[in-house]
């Protein structure tokens, strides 16, 4: 395996942990991380068809694109779960 495609399996590997910690909240939030974490696969299956332009700017769009509809994820999740815990 070289190393460009160890960084890149690595990379896609992470942003399959990231779609997993975002836990269980509401589906319509978990499918727009899933959404971008589909976007990460297929500009990895476009560099693997000799693609690589167009594909590392899908996959790297879907990395930043799923970092940040985590986030939002995450915090929802987090937020709902403390009102749920602190409420009176």
């Amino acid at each position: 395996m070289t190393r460009g495609s160890h960084k890149i399996w690595m990379l896609a590997a992470c942003v399959f942990a990231l779609s997993l910690v975002a836990g269980a909240a509401g589906a319509a939030d978990k499918a727009k991380v899933d959404e971008q974490t589909r976007r990460v696969e297929q500009g990895a299956k476009q560099i693997g068809r000799g693609k690589v332009g167009a594909g590392f700017k899908e996959m790297f769009s879907g990395v930043g694109h799923t970092i940040y509809e985590g986030a939002r994820f995450s915090g929802k999740t987090m937020d709902e779960f403390f009102k749920k815990a602190f409420s009176s």
